[in-house]
């Protein structure tokens, strides 16, 4: 193998704070790092770096249409249990403009679960959980 894993993951995302807000307030990440001038801000769950880059044109933002655009789809992200699953789910139904596309369900035959959800910027998130991991 040529790679390792991820380093980090580069997100444009349609209001900086918004987004921030709702990795570090909502799912408890941590912010690592920012740079007002680009502007961008780094955050982390402690094992993976998410760098959040200001769209450009925030009033006129292209979005992204994940059936028609080559590009993100959407963010995986593992959940420690199924506990973990269910406070999130919570937290997002809670959280102002963020949406649920759909609640914990079996991810196929199981026994994995995971549920989908777009944060207040537009940004499509999966939340798994596998019980044999």
């Amino acid at each position: 193998m040529l790679t390792a894993g991820i380093d980090h993951i580069g997100l444009t995302v349609r209001n900086l704070d918004a987004t921030r807000d709702f990795f570090v307030q909502c799912l408890g990440w941590q912010t690592v790092g920012e740079r007002p001038d680009y502007p961008a801000v780094f955050v982390s769950d402690g094992k993976l770096l998410v760098t959040l880059w200001q769209v450009k044109e925030e009033s006129a933002p292209v979005e992204f249409d994940r059936r028609k655009n080559i590009g993100l789809h959407h963010l995986a992200l593992r959940v420690v249990d199924e506990s973990a699953l269910s406070t999130i789910l919570e937290r997002v139904k809670a959280w102002p403009g963020a949406r649920l596309e759909f609640a914990p369900e079996l991810l196929g035959a199981g026994p994995k679960r995971h549920m989908m959800i777009y944060e207040p910027g537009g940004i499509r998130i999966e939340f798994d959980f596998d019980p044999r991991v």
